[in-house]
């Protein structure tokens, strides 16, 4: 783990430090100090939950991308047993950035599809810095078949920067694969259950993001386009990220009041990185809950359900008799 911090979390850390300093102190010294120590770590929760109540949009989009915050397998090794890796698209290669296999949560079989980034470089070459490339998506799309095939549910954890856009990526038809994730998902006949836990760029995201629920990590975002992406095409200057991502509305309050997601998942005081087994305490609940809900559905209602659900996104207004204005 990199001992990366934030410029607001840097209060956090020296109070973080006393209470070490004060914990090894009372086992050295054979002193009771937890009090005293208790007291310190109530003003560290308090200091922690007002500042990032108060966190701009860009703020929460450098905490989903924090290098100590859980990755897919990270949650993985917290709460999901007996997991078989499925490797491969059958086609071309194994994309390392796309992690799927089946596992068990708290008694229910199921299987997973994630987006995996790496904690160092040679593990981000590895994972292509959690960027998929078609192979990615179609090994993506061949778990799904399987769990409908086996009437599992699909759990899809989203954490990506975006698809790779490559030229050999493009060259074996990252759109395609995309495009066709969309349409096999909105038809799946078994539960899909959505977690977005980091970042959700663009189509990257989205080609295994179509299901029956979408849950969103408070820190995390997800938008059609990176702020720098954004503002290097509105303004050609990639330093003003900052406002391109107030004008996106990226984040899990903005997407919950749009109608994007359905729920906020919760993270403990100072982020997921702050606490990774308390953040995979709380995600396990809300997807053991989601998977228990939508397993009581036959799968045409179902689908029914959710092609209705993408159906009701967005506003429009029919104008009867509308002319179009002359100069």
């Amino acid at each position: 783990m990199s001992h990366f911090v934030l410029e607001f979390e840097k209060p956090f850390l020296e109070l973080a430090r006393k209470i070490d300093e004060m914990k090894k102190l009372q086992e050295k010294n054979n002193l009771d100090l937890t009090s005293e120590i208790s007291l310190l770590e109530k003003r560290l929760t308090e200091l922690q939950r007002k500042t990032y109540s108060g966190l701009t949009r860009w703020q929460r989009v450098r905490v989903a991308r924090h290098p100590n915050r859980p990755y897919t397998l990270d949650y993985v090794r917290m709460f999901v047993t007996d997991f078989i890796e499925i490797h491969g698209d059958r086609n071309y290669a194994d994309d390392k950035a796309v992690v799927t296999g089946f596992g068990t949560i708290d008694g229910h079989r199921f299987v997973l599809i994630g987006q995996q980034k790496g904690r160092d470089t040679k593990e981000n070459i590895k994972r292509n810095f959690g960027m998929p490339h078609p192979e990615g998506y179609r090994k993506a799309l061949r778990a799904m078949k399987l769990a409908e095939r086996f009437h599992l549910p699909v759990v899809s954890i989203i954490d990506t920067p975006g698809a790779f856009p490559g030229v050999g990526a493009e060259e074996r038809g990252q759109a395609e694969a995309i495009a066709r994730n969309l349409f096999e998902m909105a038809r799946l006949k078994t539960p899909i259950i959505i977690a977005i836990i980091g970042e959700g760029a663009s189509g990257g995201a989205l080609g295994i993001g179509v299901g029956d629920v979408v849950l969103m990590l408070e820190n995390a975002w997800y938008t059609v386009i990176s702020p720098e992406g954004c503002a290097a095409i509105l303004w050609r200057d990639r330093a003003k990220a900052p406002e391109a991502a107030e004008a996106l509305k990226l984040s899990a309050n903005d997407l919950l009041e749009l109608g994007m997601i359905d729920k906020i998942v919760p993270e403990p005081p100072g982020g997921a990185h702050w606490s990774p087994e308390k953040m995979g305490e709380t995600l396990k609940k809300q997807l053991v809950d989601e998977i228990e809900r939508f397993k009581l559905y036959e799968p045409e209602k179902l689908v029914e359900r959710r092609l209705k659900r993408y159906r009701d996104m967005g506003v429009y207004r029919e104008v009867k008799n509308a002319r179009p204005k002359t100069s």
